[in-house]
């Protein structure tokens, strides 16, 4: 009996020393390897090197356009020995043009383009939000568990100590048998829900394994202590919504739309060209010319295309400004609700902590002692060692929601 309350005195006063794998990996590590190798941040970096290219060559213009071919040959070949022949128009004529653009145009094409490379940069920190809170959440489900397994295994060891010493009582009628039975029961059935959790942290150690872009398989050790952040809220928190990534991106999605319209009405303005061309004449003196050119897009059948074009631009900008708004107000809506579910989550977890679980163990001490002196019953002793693991345990899940819904809350406010 001495055994059973030094053990579950080291249990209630020691902290457990665990061996240290060679392979660590911080929350911090993780979090940090997750927005560098993950291959949809990758794969935003080369979208937005892809756009920027393009917008580098937005003002350039089209290449000069070179023409050769022959004029005014007479079906009569003989025409073309006649040097002085006024009939003999015959010529291989040169010409160049260049098409000239206008400045404003090309200026407005290339702040367009610009723009969207924007709008990949705010979806790029938008998709390392989601990755971080769903590295975090695997993070923490995966402490949890080795939390809730080194419990386990404490009360598999506390519980293997009282069935000896039960069954040693036996021997002298001091123990009854089907209580003794009920004991190797919740024995097996620790040893499954340790099953169980090997199960979670294996599924949780592949989750973060991917998210690193590393073998499925590597083991690696985490963090051993991880604390709520205990956040001070209030309702001016839901203001910081605006900010977020998702909410910017479409900001500078509107933006865009508003400098794809500009595109749109400069396209009403001419553009310019230039045409030199020499003619080497057979019978006669050769010939140049040349001409400029403009373009006139503001008769009735062009221009309607573009004005169309912006009247459509300008409903699709003001679809988005009412999705801006929804988009807000949700987000504004599930910061409240993580909000109100950690204050009550918190409160419940301070109670576990505090109040419930050093009732449940003075029980179990109390029990002990009893079940020492012979005035005790191994079955109130056997539910009292229950009664505490089960509380532990849900002291756990709480801490885990407590952990999640901080997730949540960053992911809301999209904290780093």
């Amino acid at each position: 009996m001495k055994k059973i309350i030094t053990a579950i005195g080291l249990v209630f006063i020691l902290h457990p020393i665990q061996a240290q794998d060679t392979s660590y990996v911080s929350l911090e590590k993780l979090l940090q390897q997750v927005e560098t190798n993950y291959p949809s941040i990758i794969r935003y970096q080369y979208s937005i090197q892809s756009i920027q290219a393009k917008a580098d060559g937005a003002k350039a213009w089209m290449p000069p356009t070179f023409s050769t071919g022959i004029m005014r040959f007479p079906y009569d070949f003989s025409m073309l020995k006649e040097k002085n022949d006024p009939m003999n128009q015959a010529g291989i004529a040169f010409s160049v043009e260049q098409m000239i653009p206008n400045p404003s145009k090309l200026n407005a094409k290339k702040s367009y383009i610009s723009s969207l490379a924007e709008i990949e940069k705010s979806k790029s920190e938008w998709t390392k939000n989601e990755l971080r809170r769903e590295a975090k959440i695997l993070y923490y489900n995966r402490y949890v568990a080795e939390k809730k397994q080194r419990i386990l295994k404490e009360s598999e060891e506390i519980l293997q100590l009282l069935i000896t010493t039960s069954e040693e009582k036996f021997t002298n009628n001091q123990s009854q048998l089907q209580t003794i039975y009920k004991a190797k029961a919740r024995l097996a059935e620790l040893k499954n829900m340790l099953v169980m959790l090997n199960s979670v942290i294996a599924e949780n150690n592949i989750g973060l394994n991917t998210l690193m872009v590393r073998d499925a398989n590597t083991s690696f050790q985490i963090d051993t202590l991880i604390t709520p952040s205990n956040y001070l809220f209030s309702i001016v928190d839901t203001a910081s919504v605006s900010n977020r990534s998702d909410i910017t991106a479409l900001d500078k999605y509107i933006q865009s739309m508003k400098l794809e319209q500009k595109v749109m009405k400069t396209s009403v303005r001419p553009d310019f060209g230039i045409r030199a061309e020499h003619a080497q004449m057979f019978g006669m003196p050769s010939q140049w010319s040349i001409m400029g050119m403009i373009t006139i897009p503001i008769v009735p059948w062009s221009s309607k295309m573009y004005s169309s074009e912006v009247k459509s631009i300008g409903f699709q900008i003001q679809s988005m400004e009412q999705e801006k708004q929804i988009m807000q107000l949700m987000a504004s809506k599930m910061l409240a609700e993580k909000t109100a579910m950690l204050n009550y989550e918190n409160e419940q977890y301070q109670s576990y902590t505090k109040n419930i679980i050093p009732a449940y163990e003075n029980n179990l001490q109390a029990n002990l002692l009893a079940y020492k002196q012979n005035t005790g019953d191994f079955f109130v002793l056997l539910d009292a060692w229950e009664m505490l693991l089960m509380k532990k345990m849900e002291a756990y899940d709480k801490l885990f929601n407590i952990l999640k819904l901080e997730a949540e809350y960053e992911y809301e406010r999209e904290i780093k």
